[in-house]
């Protein structure tokens, strides 16, 4: 421990040394902030050797064993630099559990609430396994989406410990461990979550950093993701039947209305509303996880079944409420002889933006000035996917994108940007010794 802090010490002498006294970057960087870039910058060769660690841990949702195991290891992490950590089951909804942990510092700054997740898309039967680096490019299961994250929150919290910055923060963390494939219901699912949010006034989540055209961009919102599922149903006959008022318009007919009328009369903006999924016939058949499905059925017999699934996206909770709305006024609209019903599974809420949230990424692009590096717009909402800070906007406000930069996430060959990680250390270790103040 000497010999680190030892080390510590010269990076931060050096730190200093490269700054012109009449530099605006040390113009706005009071000495503890100094110490604090020093550190993070410190800090850079001890993250990667945790981001290959965490990686090469299978942590599929599924993979219970695994996800534990990574949850472990931040675990470890955490309470070396003086955080109370607790692991809470989630066996009733059929999931791992949630990584929580609290810093009960003494300041009187806002309370900050650090949202991640320990599980990535990849089970234990997908070919992509392994980390490897080849110069500046990092490929792995989740080394974008989201164990970088998961390496750079860590990394910015002991630079923050190191510089003496930690000690006034009063920081709760939330690491769920089922964030690509959430368990149900969402009430016991993500109730540590907003609980959490309760004892918090800033929520700050490391999930990846958006870029576009090249440049960093802040995220002060995200699109709500739900799913719905229309089952049609007409009577049976032969084909030369079919628009007679005894056989009527029959369920292949009545779920092409339904699906046109949601094209032609739902939109709105910032909202979208897919079909993922149609079956019709004889017979339907969907299996329990409405992934798949089969049906049966002959070009002279009038279909009595139909089903199509989808899902709808929206940038607020109101217009989901007002979408789902219509969606069952269009639905109630039959054709003759048909009848149909829309049913909405549990999803993500939105994250609508706010001032508040905006105000943050005010705060965070004074960091990005006094770091010297370029502000940071505002990433449009349909850029940026459904996560669980969501569950608590309605709460408190939030920023996104504390995490590693990349491409591919999801997808076999997934990469993250090896340059990305030291401003975002730095960055986030900055921005939550100002928001301890």
């Amino acid at each position: 421990m000497y010999l680190r802090s030892l080390a510590i010490t010269f990076a931060s002498l050096f730190f200093l040394l490269l700054q012109p006294v009449n530099s605006p970057a040390a113009a706005k960087l009071s000495a503890a902030e100094r110490r604090v870039v020093a550190a993070a910058q410190a800090e850079n060769a001890r993250t990667f050797e945790l981001l290959e660690k965490l990686v090469n841990i299978n942590s599929g949702t599924l993979n219970a064993p695994g996800v534990r195991k990574v949850g472990e290891v931040v675990r470890a992490e955490l309470e070396e630099i003086g955080f109370q950590v607790r692991w809470v089951p989630m066996d009733q909804v059929g999931r791992a559990g949630h990584l929580v942990a609290e810093h009960a510092g003494k300041g009187r700054g806002q309370r900050m609430l650090l949202i991640g997740h320990l599980d990535t898309v990849f089970e234990p039967d997908s070919p992509f396994q392994r980390y490897e680096r080849r110069g500046d490019v990092i490929e792995g299961p989740g080394v974008n989406d989201m164990k970088g994250g998961l390496a750079i929150m860590v990394s910015a919290l002991r630079a923050m410990k190191q510089a003496g910055t930690l000690a006034p923060a009063r920081i709760n963390i939330v690491l769920t461990g089922d964030e690509e494939d959430p368990g149900e219901p969402y009430s016991v699912a993500r109730a540590d979550l907003r609980a959490a949010a309760d004892r918090s006034d800033v929520a700050l989540e490391f999930e990846s950093l958006a870029r576009e055209d090249g440049k960093d961009m802040g995220s002060i919102a995200r699109r709500s993701a739900y799913s719905w599922m229309v089952t049609a149903s007409g009577k049976s006959g032969h084909s030369s039947g079919i628009f007679s008022a005894d056989a009527g318009y029959g369920a292949a007919y009545e779920l092409s209305r339904i699906l046109d009328t949601f094209r032609r009369e739902l939109g709105e903006p910032n909202a979208t509303f897919n079909v993922g999924l149609i079956l019709g016939g004889a017979t339907v058949q969907t299996n329990e996880t409405r992934t798949a499905g089969s049906a049966t059925g002959k070009t002279n017999i009038i279909p009595p079944v139909a089903s199509a699934q989808g899902d709808l996206r929206t940038l607020s909770n109101e217009q989901t409420e007002r979408m789902q709305h219509k969606m069952r006024q269009i639905v109630a609209q039959s054709l003759p002889g048909t009848q149909a019903e829309v049913v909405f599974y549990e999803g993500y809420p939105a994250m609508a933006p706010t001032e508040g949230s905006r105000a943050l990424l005010g705060k965070l692009n004074e960091v990005n000035r006094d770091l010297g590096l370029e502000p940071m717009g505002e990433l449009h909402p349909l850029k940026r996917g459904a996560g669980d800070i969501a569950f608590v906007a309605d709460k408190i406000d939030g920023l996104i994108g504390f995490g590693a930069a990349g491409d591919g996430s999801h997808a076999p060959g997934e990469t993250a940007d090896a340059t990305a990680f030291d401003r975002q250390i730095k960055r986030a270790a900055l921005m939550m010794t100002r928001l301890a103040k």
